[in-house]
């Protein structure tokens, strides 16, 4: 079908709905797989494809490869075929090797961009549901709020109040009315087609409906698709460190080997065992598959976090979070259960409770444990009208269990004014919504404007109580309207203050009538005044049972948990105090208290305020830059639009999964699929085991490196005959540097990592203890080698040492492994099981090591001589020692 060229604007929407064979029901399950199938998934570009031969060729793209590659082409023109042969077959498995990391790693990170693709509410078959924006197609009925992200090109059939930012096309940030009138000018400029909606827009305020015109390249912004696919730089800061660090390292070894070259020939050496002696320390050297493996370590880690209900959106954050020192969380559904429940209604001056659990539509509302009586009835049937028809929440069960599509609030008032005795569907029939003047974080209220009797039209508001009380003039009473009196406000603010004490939530309930053409605008100034007043809503949103002990390990790991709210002080601080956030004489301020402020006293003041609450999205900024200014890495959670701001400034942005908006999503830096703090403090957990993973890897790698230059350097440098041949020093690499390296980059988080202070974000990777170490460690093992090459010179042939020296080198590398799982804890504190793989690779290269010196065909290959298995258990011996001393060495710093 083409839709592209259709002056979509200028047609009615009865029109629109003929052209593309679909209804205001939206279109069949049936239907919009035949078209998802015709037309293809709705996105600009497809999702790139990993090239497997790219990959594999680019393990080859090092100029030490290259180096090597052509020492084994000159070996082979000499005559020198098995050295050949060698190099080229460890050169080619050491392509294998890097390149299943990457493969894997670039499939892990394609996975999890698929799973943090946007979803879109569509109407089909007459029922609201969420799917994938790629699965949108014409024809579909899309339902757009606040926050949402607009994944095609779509013409409005309804709309309230309706607001787009379409900056993404037309440059202006101004935010555009929209609406559903046809534009029959005909060709208009892409600003002026006001009835129409496009891909990669955003909503700013108000809902509609909307009919897909256009899906992916036939959209307006494919047209220009080209103008934003420059992809950034997707490098972490950490990997563009290392790549650095790897520069600085290849220059520092290529300056040794050629020193060690020079004086090799002023002694007399080899020349072609000297050039590829030079050849392979080289390579030997430097980790050139450190990027490989921090790529690994990073995209594996995120698949773990994925698993624990972590989408990351930028690979940055993972670095960030083991600095993380504050967590601003908001409170509904993240550290509460974000089920809401009204527990308690205050209608006509009478308490009522509410009975039932979660979503669930059964329970009734009570008066003093009975059912309420005619008079009492006919109060909660107004208060029923308030809570359903201003209201743009729907309930759907699946398996027996209910749930809210839509803001979690406006899910429990739904079910609240159900149990009152009111019926949705018959308000959207005999009062038709005219008009919604959505909610915003400063005025606090939404309002829906809806038709009733006698031409007359009502204006149904729930809002904060306080601020909604400053609107109303009169009140509803069992006995009619009344005007309000001092006493009734202070009746009202006291009731509100015994629910908010009892952690209820609460929202105060108005309407106001008026004709048709009294207000001659229908915007909240002129419509939210004057109101009658009538009733309470008093919602319960209990704490999760894991978000207490979560907040205990922040404690126990130097982070301090601050709660961002909207919600009343009271019911802040009680959920706090329950949770462990903050004490019972715990410092609060609200949005008003913040305003009083200046920035400089904010910051001075900020440590000692632990719960915010009734701030608007300002306030939220405000909090976290005096924060920041302080030195802190700071992590905001959020969900709605407000709170897009804060999420973008913070180090680290989290938005929620579930009842995040689009636009909070698309500005955050992770998503926690299930809203819970827990997860958050789990993903906190996982970014430092991953850092440590890394840091490991690398001293893992740069020791052993270091072992064997330093080996080489000595030898030469007394004069003594080169120590490792050429096929030593690339079957070393590949046996103690690929597999090794790749299951410490993948080790399991260490139980205690939440026992530490945020690590400092200035901190260096490779700090000076970090080389100490490294520089210890490679003393270590290459003077072992030494010892074991200088004895059996003494007595024994030359082939006869290196073999030993060879063996034990193997030895002392795979089993320092296990000691570098940890830089604090001893070896046998660490249980083997939890890296199983590590253990497998270990045992696996001992034993083809011993193989190789009782195998003819692999004693040829490695160029070692036999040797028997007393003096393998004698080498494996030595070859412990480094592992030895560097545990013993922790044990005394744990004693200091």
């Amino acid at each position: 079908m083409d839709t592209k060229q259709k002056s979509w604007h200028s047609q009615s929407s009865e029109g629109v709905f003929k052209t593309l064979r679909s209804c205001a029901n939206g279109l069949s399950a049936d239907e919009a797989t035949v078209r998802l199938a015709t037309n293809g998934p709705n996105e600009i570009v497809a999702a790139k494809t990993i090239s497997p031969l790219k990959l594999l060729l680019g393990q080859f793209n090092s100029i030490l490869i290259w180096i090597l590659l052509f020492a084994g082409g000159v070996s082979g023109l000499l005559g020198e075929r098995i050295d050949a042969i060698a190099i080229f077959a460890i050169v080619i498995l050491n392509a294998v090797i890097g390149f299943y990391q990457e493969y894997n790693a670039e499939k892990s990170i394609a996975a999890l961009k698929a799973m943090t693709s946007p979803k879109a509410k569509v109407r089909r078959n007459g029922t609201v549901i969420e799917i994938s924006t790629k699965e949108v197609v014409t024809g579909d009925i899309l339902i757009l709020e606040t926050g949402d992200l607009i994944c095609a090109d779509s013409r409005i059939i309804s709309s309230a109040a309706f607001k787009c930012i379409e900056s993404a096309l037309t440059g202006e940030s101004v935010a555009v009315l929209k609406n559903e009138k046809t534009r029959p000018e005909g060709e208009l400029a892409l600003g002026d087609r006001t009835n129409i909606v496009y891909m990669g827009t955003s909503v700013a305020a108000g809902s509609a409906q909307a009919i897909v015109v256009a899906t992916a390249m036939n959209t307006e912004l494919g047209s220009i698709a080209g103008m934003i696919q420059n992809a950034g730089d997707s490098r972490t800061p950490l990997q563009k460190k290392l790549e650095s660090l790897g520069a600085v390292l290849v220059w520092a070894a290529l300056g040794i080997v050629g020193l060690l070259f020079l004086l090799g020939l002023l002694r007399g050496t080899n020349l072609l065992e000297l050039f590829m002696s030079s050849v392979s320390l080289a390579v030997a050297a430097v980790p050139e598959g450190l990027p490989a493996i921090v790529t690994v370590a990073l995209a594996l880690g995120v698949v773990r976090m994925s698993k624990r209900r972590t989408l990351v959106r930028k690979l940055s954050a993972v670095e960030t979070l083991g600095s993380t020192s504050i967590i601003c969380s908001d409170k509904t559904g993240t550290l509460t259960m974000g089920e809401m429940m009204v527990r308690s209604l205050y209608v006509g001056g009478r308490s009522y409770e509410v009975s039932g659990e979660g979503y669930s539509t059964i329970g009734d509302v009570l008066f003093e444990t009975h059912k309420p009586d005619a008079q009492q009835s006919n109060d909660l049937g107004v208060m029923s009208l308030i809570l359903l028809g201003c209201n743009n929440a729907h309930l759907q069960e699946s398996d027996g269990k209910w749930s809210v599509l839509g803001d979690p609030t406006e899910g429990a008032m739904l079910v609240a004014g159900i149990k009152a005795g009111g019926v949705q569907e018959e308000i959207e029939k005999l009062h038709p919504k005219l008009q919604e003047l959505p909610f915003d974080s400063d005025r606090k209220r939404s309002t829906v404007i809806r038709s009733m009797p006698d031409n007359m039209l009502r204006a149904l508001t729930n809002g904060a109580p306080g601020m909604l009380l400053e609107r109303c003039t009169q009140i509803y009473c069992g006995d009619g309207v009344r005007s309000i009196t001092d006493e009734d406000r202070k009746t009202i603010l006291d009731q509100n203050t015994a629910m908010a004490q009892q952690a209820l939530r609460v929202l105060g309930s108005a309407y106001r009538d008026f004709e048709h053409g009294q207000v001659d605008e229908l915007n909240a100034g002129l419509v939210e005044q004057d109101m009658v007043f009538v009733g309470l809503s008093g919602m319960y949103d209990p704490p999760r049972s894991e978000a207490k002990e979560a907040v205990a390990k922040c404690l126990l790991a130097g982070i301090r948990v601050l709660m961002i709210t909207g919600d009343n002080l009271l019911t802040a601080k009680a959920i706090a105090q329950e949770l462990g956030i903050a004490s019972v004489d715990a410092k609060g301020l609200t949005g008003l208290d913040l305003d009083k402020l200046s920035d400089d006293e904010l910051r001075s003041q900020v440590r000692q305020i632990t719960i915010y609450a009734r701030v608007t999205a300002a306030h939220k900024l405000r909090i976290i830059q005096a924060w920041k200014a302080n030195g802190e890495v700071v992590a905001m959670t959020g969900d709605g639009v407000n709170d897009a701001p804060a999420i973008k400034e913070a180090d680290i942005g989290i938005a929620m999964g579930k009842s995040g908006t689009e636009v909070t999503k698309q500005a955050a830096d992770m998503i926690i699929t299930d809203d819970n703090f827990a997860t958050i403090v789990a993903a906190v957990e996982e970014g430092r085991g991953i850092y440590d993973n890394i840091r490991k890897t690398l001293q893992y790698l740069l020791a052993g490196n270091s072992g064997e230059l330093m080996l080489m350097t000595v030898c030469v440098v007394i004069g003594f005959p080169i120590p490792l041949l050429p096929i030593h020093l690339l079957w070393i690499n590949l046996v103690t540097d690929g597999l090794p390296a790749l299951c410490l980059a993948t080790d399991a988080i260490d139980s205690e990592v939440m026992t530490r202070k945020p690590r400092p974000m200035s901190e260096r990777i490779t700090n000076r203890e970090f080389f100490i170490t490294m520089a210890g460690t490679g003393l270590l093992t290459g003077g072992v080698s030494f010892g074991v090459f200088f004895y059996m010179l003494q007595n024994g042939n030359l082939q006869i040492a290196r073999t030993y020296a060879f063996a034990v080198l193997v030895f002392a590398e795979l089993l320092r492994s296990f000691g570098a799982r940890s830089e604090t804890k001893p070896v046998w504190q660490i249980s083997l099981s939890t890296n199983v793989n590590l253990v497998l690779v270990v045992v696996g290269s001992i034993g083809l090591q011993i193989l190789s010196q009782h195998n003819e065909f692999l004693g040829r290959f490695l160029k070692t001589t036999n040797m028997s298995f007393r003096d393998c258990i004698v080498l494996l011996g030595l070859g412990s020692i480094p592992l030895v001393v560097l545990e013993i060495v922790k044990l005394i710093k744990l004693r200091k």
